[in-house]
């Protein structure tokens, strides 16, 4: 548009300054009911909804004003509605029509309420969390599922929480984890520890493989627990089944045992795992254990273990082993020791796991400045799965003060 005359410049000069004095009052009239909006008294958040008469949230805030200061439910129920009306898609305002119809105990219109509230936000652990709670109370089973299937799809950290409500509504596992239990490792590490708690045996083994079955990943520890609490159930083969499958996804393949060698790490070059079918270690009065590498019968390392003053049973390390029963195996290994001094000494020891029945039992391991070999062979009972392999020492709890190195441990079933 041309500007070449006075009383067009003139005109759109008065046009931009209309425009911009409306602009003007329309903000300031919006600043001044944000002012009031903040304020938590009635008779400013009315003149607020006066000055910003399409604006929900003051409309909401005048409700909540209603719940929970005056306490009057039922006073919040037209202004909720009408934060509603003007937004019908926060959850938010939904979800607080639905505590005031709540309180009045009108379980139809809360029940819509809610409703609407997952329509707007289907996917908010909050307001699935709140509405599956509430199915709950109502014995709508099915439906609360339904919601706790959202948190636990979208909140890993309430995950204990809802697998204990959703196996408190339907404890069964197989519907659990097909229809409730996303394909999340927070998930399933949950609900297995929840199965652990309650010793559901055969069901902890039921989640583990859907686990396994996923490209999830979780902590090695996770495996080292649910390794021993099957094996604290006699559950041999599914322990060495677990570790079988899980120590591939850690890179820790060489720990698995094998024919070659049943006893896992036997010459100690690889770390110590404390965990699963690798040895185990526990802090024991007066003993030190070392992973010495300066002295060794093969490989690059041996273990040390320091003795220094009474009270000792037991050097605190062990390792447990899977075999089969009635079946004969041939045990060796090598120590070594230095300056052993009190009476008796320490004894590499083999025993059932579970009925602490003796089946090997080295001499005592002294006198020995040099790399000795200890072995011999035992047979296994008719029920034997699982044998422990420890250092223990004869008599027990007298003073003992010296040095005990052991490497290369090895037991294999006796071929025929």
């Amino acid at each position: 548009m041309a500007l070449n005359s006075p009383w067009r410049k003139n005109a759109v000069i008065a046009v931009a300054a209309a425009l911009a004095l409306i602009y003007l009052l329309v903000a300031g009239r919006l600043f001044v009911a944000s002012v009031y909006g903040d304020k938590p008294e009635l008779a400013s958040l009315q003149r607020a909804v006066r000055l910003d008469k399409r604006n929900a949230d003051y409309r909401n805030h005048i409700g909540r004003y209603y719940a929970l200061v005056v306490r009057d439910p039922a006073a919040a129920i037209e202004p909720y509605r009408a934060a509603v009306a003007f937004n019908p898609h926060s959850a938010r305002y939904w979800f607080d029509l639905a505590s005031a119809y709540q309180v009045l105990g009108d379980i139809p219109n809360q029940s819509w309420a809610l409703e609407h509230a997952i329509e707007a936000d289907p996917t908010t652990p909050d307001v699935a969390w709140e509405a599956a709670n509430f199915y709950i109370v109502q014995g709508e089973n099915e439906k609360a599922l339904r919601e706790f299937r959202v948190v636990l799809d979208n909140e890993p950290t309430l995950a204990r929480l809802a697998i204990q409500f959703c196996w408190r509504i339907q404890p069964d596992v197989d519907l659990l984890l097909r229809e409730v239990i996303p394909a999340r490792s927070a998930a399933y590490i949950a609900f297995l520890n929840l199965l652990i708690s309650k010793e559901e045996t055969a069901a902890t083994e039921k989640v583990w493989a859907a686990l396994i079955a996923s490209s999830q990943t979780f902590e090695l520890s996770e495996v080292f627990d649910f390794v021993l609490y099957l094996v604290n159930h006699r559950e041999v083969d599914e322990a060495r089944l677990v570790w079988q499958q899980a120590a591939p996804r850690f890179g820790l393949s060489s720990y698995i045992p094998n024919w070659s060698n049943l006893i896992v790490n036997g010459d100690f070059s690889m770390d110590v795992l404390n965990g699963a079918f690798d040895w185990q270690y526990q802090k024991q009065q007066s003993v030190t254990l070392t992973l010495d590498n300066s002295d060794f019968h093969s490989g690059n390392r041996s273990l040390l273990i320091t003795f220094d003053g009474p009270g000792v049973s037991d050097a605190g390390i062990r390792q447990f082993i899977a075999v089969q029963p009635s079946t004969q195996y041939e045990f060796s290994a090598y120590y070594k020791n230095g300056e052993m001094e009190g009476a008796g000494g320490p004894h590499i020891t083999i025993q059932d796991a579970y009925t602490q029945e003796i089946l090997y039992d080295s001499d005592e391991l002294k006198e020995a400045g040099f790399w000795k070999s200890v072995n011999g062979e035992f047979t296994t009972g008719g029920d034997c799965k699982l044998l422990v392999l420890h250092i223990r020492r004869l008599p027990a709890g007298s003073p003992i003060r010296g040095k005990l190195w052991v490497d290369d441990f090895r037991l294999v079933a006796k071929r025929e």
